[in-house]
C-alpha cells in the first residue's frame, strides 16, 4: 500500500530525561509483522531520505525511521553527540516502541556506522544488518575539516547557503563530527559483527575514498556485497527499485507490488467483505495507523505548513504556527492549575477558535476532553459535569451564571472567553450591529476564586511543548451520545480511536491537496460528527476550518461566497436549506467539491438537487458516537449507491444479525447492524452494564436496523428503538417517512409509534376540544386517531409534518397520498402539522422529545 503522507505516521519518543531528548520517528506498518525494520539516516540527513523504502515495505513489515538526535524534527540537545549517545538512543527507542526481540537494522552512510556499533554491542537484538554507502572511516578533506572548526556563529549562516541541505544546526554537526564521525574506526568495530550482513554500494559513490567503501564488506565476517550501477552516495533514492530488490532478497520472501498484494489479499477477503470491490482505485482496504496521540496531526501541520490558515472565523484567521502556540499555552496553563493526566476538562462552546484551542490544549496536557452541547439545558449540563467528574471547564462568559450555580460537584476551575476575542475591532462593530456577535460583559479586574479569563490565562503560560507523555491507548474524549431515543451515555474514545477514524476518512478522500483545502464547519464541533469530519480531518491535511457558530442559511452562504470551501460535511437539513434558498448559485456554491452527509437519511431528491446546484459530489454515510463516529460512506467520486449508507471504511467489518437471536443473517435480510474496527469505542464511562450490552465479542451492536446487498452496500432502515409495533406487526417508520417526503407540499416528516393506551387517554381529553376546533382537517385527523385506537393493538402511527414554504397541505391530502403508496397497515393513523420539528444540535429529528411531548 502506498503511504499517502509519511509525516502522518510520525510520533515522538523520549530517549533521555537529562538532557530531555525526544526523537521524531516515522512508525508505520502492522505491529505483528514478520519483520520489523529500523532505518538510520546519515550525518546531516533525515528520516524521509528512506521514503522509497518506507513506502515499499510498510504494507508487509513494520518500518521505523527516526530523525537521529539533533537532526530533522528531533530535539537538538546541548550534548556531545558521541557514538555512544546515538547507540543509547537506539536502545531506548527499541524499548519505548516495544520492538520484537530481534529486528532488521539498516543504516546509510554514518547511519550505517551507528547501526554497526549497535549490532556489535547488542548482537542478540539484531536479526540482520544492512549498511548502505558506509565507509570504514569518515574523515573529511582538509578544506571540509576546516569548516567544522569554525565558530558556530560564523558557520551557521554559511550552512544555510550551502548547495547541499544539512538537516541539523551547525553546532550539532560540529560536535557530532568531532566526537563521533571523525572518530569512527570501522576496522575495530566491523569484525565484531556476527549476524548476517549485507553491504550495498553505489558504483559512483565518491564522497569518500573508494577503498574505504570497498573494505567494509571484507571487514564484516561473511558479509554479502551488492553494487548498484549508475548510482552515487544517495543510492537508496537514486536507484530505489534496485536497492529495494537487494533488501528484499536479503531479508527473504518474494517481492510483490502493493497492487498485486492488494489484489491477492482481496481475493481471500471478498467472501466476507464484498464491498472491497467497490472501493475507489486509490482507496486502500487496510491502513497503517500512526502510533501517536491525536494532537500530532496539529503538530505536523504546524511544522510543514506554519503559515497556512488553520481557522477562519468572521474574517479573522489563525495560522497553524499561531494555533499550535496557543494550544501549547493552554495545555501548560492547565498543568500549572494542577490538571493531571487523566483529569477531565469540559468544553461548553459553539464553533470558534477557542474550542479548537481548548480541545487540543486539553489533550496535550494529558487531560480527557468532555465535549458538551452549548445548548444543553441546566439539568443535562449538571448531569454530564457530575457524571464525568470534570475538574475544569472552558465556556463563554454568558454561560458563567448557569455554571456557577452548579453545586454538585463544584468545578475547581472555570475559564471564560468571549466570541469577540478572536474577531477584529472593525468586524466586532459590524457583527454587533447585526446582532450576530454577543458583546462580552464588563469583566471584573480580579475574577472570583477559581475563575480565569482565557486571554490572560494564555498570556501567563509558555508556548513550549508540554512535558506530558500521552500514548495512543490513553483516553482522549468523553462524548455524551445525543440520546435521540434513549438517555445520553458517556462514550469513551481513545487517541487511537480518533486517529484511526481520521485516517480512514483521510484515505477515503485521497485527492485532497494538503495545505490548500477549506472545510466548511457549519455543524457543531461539540458533536462527534463535526469533531472528526471537520476538525480532526482538517488538521490531518493542514486544511483551513471555516468556523460558523449556529447561523442562518443566508450567513452560511455568505461564508461560502467569501471563503470558497471545497469540503462540506453536513446533514440533510443543511443541504435542503441551501437547495431551497432563492438565487443560491450567486453565492459561489460551485467551489464545493465533496460532501459527506450523516446523522439522518439523505433523501434522493435533496442529493440530486444539491449536486445539480453545486456540481460537486454529495454522498451519504453513517456513523454513531460509539465509533468515533464514521463507519460507512459511499465512494466520493466512485460508484455511489443513492439511498444507501455506502460501504464500510477501511479496516471496518460490518454484518447484519437477527435482532432476537444475534445470529448472522443472509445477504438482503433485515436485522441489526453490528460493526467492529479500530475506531470503535473503549466503552461507556462508568457504565459496565451498558458496555457489556453494546460490545460483544469485539462487535459493537449499533441498535440500528439495516440490510446489506450482494455488492456490500448497506441500507439504513431505522433505529431499533423506533420500530412501531401495531397489531402484531413490525413497521419501519422510515418506509413511511420516505413516502411522505415525496409529497410536493411536505418539507419534513417524522413518524412515531404512540402507545395505544397513551393515545386513548389523549383522545378522550380531546373530545371536549373537538367541538371548538375550527379546522376541518384536524377534526378529521382526530376522528382517524379515535377510530385507530379502537382497532389497534400496541401502538398507532402518528406523522408529524412540516409544510414547504408557502404551502398549506391538509390532513386529507396527506392521508390520501399515503394510501396510494403504502399498505393500509402502514398508513398513518394521525397527522399533526408543525412549524418545525425538534432537532438535536446536529439537525437530527429529536424523536425522544416528540414522544415526551405526547406523554405530557
Amino acid at each position: 500500500m502506498p503511504l499517502l503522507d509519511l509525516d502522518l505516521y510520525r510520533t515522538e519518543v523520549s530517549v533521555s530525561i537529562s538532557p530531555r531528548v525526544r526523537l521524531s520517528v516515522v512508525d508505520a506498518g502492522p505491529r505483528d509483522a514478520e519483520h520489523t525494520i529500523l532505518f538510520i539516516h546519515g550525518f546531516g540527513g533525515h528520516a524521509l531520505q528512506w521514503e522509497k523504502q518506507l513506502a515499499r515495505y510498510a504494507e508487509k513489515y513494520r518500518v521505523i525511521a527516526p530523525d537521529v538526535r539533533g537532526h530533522g524534527l528531533s530535539d537538538h540537545p546541548d550534548s556531545l553527540y558521541t557514538m555512544q549517545e546515538h547507540v543509547g538512543d537506539l536502545e531506548r527507542l527499541a524499548e519505548q516502541l516495544k520492538f520484537p526481540p530481534k529486528f532488521v537494522l539498516i543504516g546509510h552512510s554514518f547511519g550505517g556506522a551507528i547501526a554497526a556499533s549497535f549490532t556489535a554491542q547488542n548482537p542478540s537484538r539484531v536479526e540482520k544488518l544492512i549498511v548502505i554507502g558506509t565507509a570504514s572511516s569518515f574523515k573529511l578533506g582538509f578544506a571540509q575539516d576546516l569548516i567544522t572548526r569554525l565558530p558556530t556563529e560564523w558557520a551557521e549562516p554559511l550552512r544555510k547557503r550551502l548547495p547541499i541541505i544539512y538537516n541539523a544546526p551547525f553546532f550539532v554537526m560540529k560536535r557530532m563530527y568531532l566526537d563521533a564521525v571523525s572518530q569512527w574506526n570501522g576496522k575495530e568495530v566491523l569484525p565484531k559483527i556476527n549476524v548476517p550482513a549485507l553491504v550495498i554500494l553505489g558504483v559512483r559513490d565518491l564522497v569518500f575514498e573508494r577503498s574505504r567503501y570497498e573494505e567494509v564488506a571484507d571487514l564484516i565476517p561473511n558479509a554479502q556485497l551488492a553494487k548498484i550501477p549508475v548510482s552515487a552516495h544517495m543510492v537508496q533514492l537514486e536507484r530505489s527499485d534496485a536497492v529495494n530488490r537487494a533488501i528484499q532478497r536479503f531479508i527473504g520472501g518474494e517481492s510483490v507490488s502493493w497492487r498485486e498484494g492488494r489484489r491477492a489479499a482481496k481475493m481471500n477477503l471478498l467472501q466476507k467483505r464484498p464491498w472491497l470491490l467497490h472501493y475507489e482505485d486509490d482507496v486502500p482496504y487496510t491502513l497503517n495507523y500512526p502510533t501517536q496521540p491525536l494532537f500530532t496531526f496539529l503538530d505536523i501541520a504546524a511544522r510543514r505548513f506554519p503559515h497556512a490558515t488553520a481557522t477562519l472565523f468572521y474574517g479573522s484567521t489563525l495560522t497553524y504556527r499561531s494555533l499550535r502556540r496557543q494550544v501549547n499555552r493552554f495545555a501548560n496553563g492547565l498543568t500549572a492549575l494542577g490538571i493531571k493526566k487523566g483529569d477531565r476538562v469540559a468544553l461548553l462552546l459553539p464553533n470558534c477558535p477557542q474550542f479548537v484551542i481548548g480541545y487540543y490544549g486539553a489533550l496535550k496536557a494529558g487531560a480527557v476532553v468532555v465535549n458538551l452541547n452549548p445548548l444543553s439545558d441546566p439539568r443535562e449540563l449538571a448531569h454530564h459535569l457530575a457524571d464525568s467528574g470534570a475538574r475544569a471547564i472552558l465556556a463563554l462568559h454568558q454561560a458563567y451564571p448557569q455554571i456557577s450555580r452548579l453545586q454538585s460537584p463544584p468545578l475547581e476551575h472555570i475559564i471564560l472567553t468571549g466570541l469577540d476575542e478572536y474577531v477584529s475591532q472593525v468586524r466586532r462593530y459590524l457583527l454587533r450591529g447585526r446582532n450576530l456577535l454577543p458583546p462580552t460583559p464588563v469583566l471584573d479586574k480580579t475574577p472570583p476564586p477559581g475563575v480565569h479569563y482565557l486571554q490572560k490565562f494564555l498570556d501567563q503560560s509558555t508556548k513550549d511543548t508540554p512535558l506530558v507523555d500521552v500514548f495512543p491507548d490513553d483516553l482522549a474524549l468523553i462524548q455524551y451520545s445525543t440520546g435521540t431515543t434513549t438517555l445520553p451515555k458517556g462514550v469513551m474514545l481513545t487517541h487511537a480511536n480518533l486517529v484511526a477514524n481520521t485516517m480512514q476518512l483521510r484515505h477515503w478522500l485521497p485527492d485532497v491537496t494538503e495545505g490548500q483545502e477549506r472545510i466548511l464547519t457549519a455543524l457543531p464541533l461539540a458533536h462527534s460528527y463535526a469533531m472528526t469530519t471537520a476538525m480532526n480531518f482538517a488538521f490531518s491535511i493542514a486544511g483551513a476550518m471555516v468556523l460558523l457558530p449556529p447561523v442562518q442559511t443566508g450567513l452560511m452562504l455568505a461564508a461560502i461566497q467569501s471563503y470558497h470551501p471545497s469540503i462540506f460535511p453536513g446533514v440533510p437539513s443543511l443541504y435542503l436549506a441551501i437547495n431551497q434558498f432563492p438565487n443560491v448559485r450567486k453565492f459561489g456554491v460551485r467551489f464545493i467539491r465533496a460532501c459527506l452527509s450523516g446523522a439522518a437519511p439523505l433523501p434522493l431528491e435533496v442529493q440530486e438537487a444539491f449536486e445539480k446546484i453545486t456540481r460537486g459530489r454529495l454522498v451519504e454515510g453513517y456513523g454513531l458516537t460509539e465509533a468515533s463516529p464514521v463507519t460507512h460512506a459511499n465512494p466520493i467520486f466512485g460508484d455511489a449507491a443513492p439511498g444507501t449508507i455506502g460501504l464500510p471504511l477501511p479496516d471496518t467489518d460490518a454484518k447484519i444479525v437477527d435482532m432476537e437471536t444475534g445470529w448472522d443473517l443472509a445477504t438482503g435480510e433485515i436485522g441489526e447492524l453490528v460493526v467492529r474496527g479500530p475506531q470503535v469505542m473503549k466503552g461507556y464511562w462508568e457504565n459496565a452494564a451498558q458496555t457489556e450490552r453494546a460490545l460483544r465479542d469485539g462487535w459493537l451492536y449499533t441498535g440500528d436496523i439495516a440490510r446489506m446487498d450482494e455488492e456490500g452496500y448497506f441500507t439504513f432502515i431505522d433505529r431499533k428503538s423506533d420500530l412501531i409495533h401495531k397489531n402484531g406487526q413490525t413497521i419501519f417508520p422510515r418506509d413511511i417517512e420516505e413516502v411522505l417526503f415525496e409529497h410536493p407540499k411536505v418539507s419534513e416528516a417524522a413518524v412515531l409509534g404512540i402507545p395505544v393506551e397513551n393515545v386513548r387517554r389523549n383522545v378522550l381529553d380531546g373530545d371536549e376540544r373537538e367541538a371548538r376546533d375550527e379546522t376541518r382537517d384536524t377534526r378529521h385527523a382526530t376522528r382517524e386517531m379515535r377510530h385507530a385506537t379502537r382497532e389497534a393493538k400496541g401502538e398507532i402511527i402518528k406523522a408529524y409534518i412540516v409544510a414547504r414554504r408557502g404551502e398549506k397541505p391538509t390532513a386529507d391530502e396527506i392521508l390520501k397520498f399515503a394510501r396510494s403508496r403504502l399498505p393500509e397497515l402502514n398508513v398513518p393513523d394521525a397527522i399533526e402539522f408543525r412549524d418545525a420539528l425538534p432537532k438535536t444540535f446536529v439537525g437530527k429529528v429529536f424523536k425522544r422529545k416528540l414522544l415526551e411531548q405526547e406523554k405530557q
